[in-house]
């Protein structure tokens, strides 16, 4: 792992810059990089403009390890409402939440049942429910908990991260259920017993984890969702979906707000079903530091924004 990355990685956990970072305007605006706004209305406001140029959208409300069953809640009733919030604005978005949003950390039964409520809305709506996938320590628990999702929904899928050492394991025993898997690369801070240390590792274990979920595909037994904006791998991994006969439909690519936009749009202008997940709320400061930490490049275009 590179000390930029370290750093980052480390910042993220940091209480006193979280607190510092969050009452700086300077840094919210260079925040806006990844993020339209704190809103609701600002994500759904961007939503609405990527629709406009073919783009779908997967929307989370920043924020996690809640301290009490009572936050995770209000954490429900909020995505209860930004479902019909889409529906009524007709925003080609899905809905995804991280299960510590929702009180994992405190009772995984009680996280299930609000799982399952959101699960249900997602359906009523018409649209699709995503549970992300968090540091290693949760990846037993949010397997769990998504299976339990798909054993009653179609439409649900599960974040994967391709540098845990474990994932091909993972993935394979998920295939059977059909699942729809977001694969990314990972961004947390992961010995390296348990996720590889160095990028070129990641990018290897991606393509042979795409591949396999391309393949099932193939057989009609995954919806494979290509997390990255590694466009070259993306073009490898494109020509793969054709050589093994899945078609665009069959597969999608997903970028962050922010990153990469011109290859969002000319990849959908070439066929690709693409969908930007854009974040909102106040919580933002771990996320971003590990958006920063996934690339240390982007730091500069950080400091520019503060100066300018």
């Amino acid at each position: 792992m590179s000390i930029a990355r370290a750093v980052l990685l480390r910042a993220s956990k940091s209480p006193f810059l979280n607190h510092q970072a969050s009452h700086r305007a300077f840094v919210k605006r260079a925040v806006r990089k990844f993020m339209p706004g704190e809103r609701p209305e600002d994500a759904l406001d961007a939503g609405l403009r990527l629709a406009a140029e073919g783009r779908g959208t997967v929307f989370t409300k920043l924020g996690e390890n809640l301290t009490s069953l009572a936050d995770a809640v209000a954490v429900r009733d909020h995505y209860l409402w930004f479902f019909d919030q889409v529906a009524a604005r007709r925003v080609p978005g899905h809905v995804s939440v991280k299960p510590t949003q929702l009180g994992l950390d405190l009772s995984q039964e009680k996280c299930a049942e609000f799982l399952e409520e959101l699960a249900q809305k997602a359906e009523q709506t018409g649209t699709y429910f995503w549970l992300d996938m968090e540091d290693s320590s949760y990846v037993d628990r949010t397997i769990a908990l998504y299976r339990g999702l798909r054993a009653r929904h179609e439409k649900v899928g599960l974040a994967m991260q391709a540098y845990l050492r474990r994932t091909p394991a993972d993935l394979e025993a998920l295939i059977p259920i059909s699942p729809t898997i977001r694969l990314v690369k990972g961004a947390y801070a992961e010995p390296p017993a348990v996720a590889f240390p160095e990028k070129a590792d990641t990018d290897r274990a991606f393509y042979e984890l795409s591949v396999r979920m391309l393949e099932a595909a193939a057989q009609g037994k995954c919806l494979p969702i290509l997390g990255t904006h590694d466009v070259p791998l993306l073009r490898r991994l494109v020509d793969k979906a054709r050589e093994l006969g899945v078609p665009d439909g069959g597969y999608e690519i997903h970028m962050l707000y922010g990153i990469r936009d011109a290859d969002q749009k000319q990849l959908r202008e070439q066929g690709r079903t693409v969908r930007t997940l854009i974040s909102y709320g106040a919580s933002w400061f771990p996320w971003y530091m590990r958006r920063l930490a996934e690339r240390p490049a982007n730091v500069w275009f950080v400091v520019r924004s503060m100066v300018s």
